[in-house]
């Protein structure tokens, strides 16, 4: 029992420490944060290359300018046109909104025959003050994190820290892994070598996977909603995979702000394309549920959405834009040592009630003798 009782106190002491150099420094992180990340993603193309005998150095180098070449030639390519439909969408959608409210009024004779009066007035107030509330949270969930991001990315450190960060991290990835290793206490060397292998597997689901499925749905929702011929697709569609993230929340903004702008664009003749819009979401949400997560991310994460969603706005909250970035992660890791200690909990005599009690010695009876 002591010995279980330092290791609480030790977890849970590194864990409100880590809590609270997070806080402290939370408004130079972003930087760090990112090139951890882009060191994370692009590991285990250096040590393909690595295998390959190429110098880990020059291998880190390779890599690192190849996906800023990327990102760069994407950058200019790609921001000038999604900023201009972002800017367009910002300053239309009350517009929308309104035209939207107008087309209610004209459909409210219908609704009054269908539903009855009353109903129909309760159905067109909950749709608008639904819609209102629903720009509302959208304008300002954009807001906050382009103010609270660009306060950093504004400082043209970001642009120099960042490369050179993931450049270190992944020159000295092994080493680092090395000397923690050799700080394992021995007698449990293995077991918290278990738990550090399940940590990675969360990792990678959330980095690697959870990222891959954003990049898909960006690219889906943007080139079918572009095709479809609807008003500031591409920006919408790039908007709903972005914060795909965050569970059913990418999903609800981006179909709420497609079916807004489909109504109003394209009612009454051409209503065939307000359909066609409904399907590509139908068809996006059957690829996320059924194949993109099962295949990218698998039950790596393992966590509740509710739980999730609840991480994302605490750490957004206490810690801004860079509290946002690491919900996430920080969410998995503590999935996975919930489940450890959950585990060890199950397997212990205070869960089983099988204790181990010494019985007293009773005193020896002399043995009878036959008379």
């Amino acid at each position: 029992m002591l010995t279980l009782r330092n290791q609480v106190l030790i977890w849970a002491s590194l864990s409100i420490t880590t809590i609270l150099l997070i806080w402290l420094f939370r408004p130079i992180l972003l930087p760090f944060v990112i090139g951890l990340a882009i060191a994370y993603l692009l590991n285990p193309l250096v040590s393909l290359l690595e295998k390959w005998r190429i110098n880990r150095s020059w291998g880190s180098m390779l890599v690192l300018v190849c996906v800023i070449g990327l990102i760069v030639g994407l950058l200019l390519s790609i921001v000038p046109l999604v900023g201009q439909q972002v800017a367009g969408l910002i300053v239309r959608l009350p517009g929308y909104v309104r035209d939207l409210q107008e087309l209610l009024q004209v459909w409210a004779p219908q609704l009054n025959a269908w539903l009855g009066p009353e109903r129909a007035a309760q159905l067109e107030g909950s749709l608008t003050d639904l819609i209102g509330r629903g720009v509302e949270l959208t304008a300002a969930i954009t807001a906050t994190l382009a103010q609270s991001g660009l306060n950093v990315l504004n400082t043209i450190a970001i642009l120099f820290i960042t490369p050179v960060v993931a450049y270190y991290l992944l020159v000295d990835w092994d080493g680092m892994f090395r000397k923690v290793d050799e700080l394992l206490p021995r007698p449990h060397r293995e077991e918290i070598r278990g738990v550090l292998v399940d940590i990675d597997k969360a990792m990678a689901g959330v980095i690697r996977g959870q990222g891959a499925v954003i990049v898909v749905l960006c690219a889906y929702y943007g080139t079918a909603l572009t095709v479809a011929g609807l008003n500031f697709g591409l920006a919408i569609g790039l908007i709903g995979g972005l914060l795909s993230f965050i569970p059913y929340v990418g999903f609800f903004t981006g179909f709420a702000l497609s079916m807004t702008v489909a109504l109003v664009q394209f009612w009454p003749d051409q209503w065939l394309f307000i359909i066609i819009v409904l399907i590509i979401y139908a068809v996006g949400q059957f690829l996320e549920s059924n194949i993109l997560y099962p295949k990218l991310v698998g039950q790596s994460i393992n966590i509740n959405p509710v739980w999730l969603m609840f991480a994302l706005f605490a750490f957004a909250f206490l810690f801004g834009f860079v509290g946002l970035l690491l919900a996430v992660p920080l969410a998995a890791i503590t999935g996975v040592l919930t489940r450890y200690a959950l585990a060890k909990y199950r397997a212990s005599s205070l869960y089983l009630g099988t204790a181990h009690v010494v019985a007293p010695e009773s005193p020896e009876v002399p043995p009878s003798r036959e008379t």
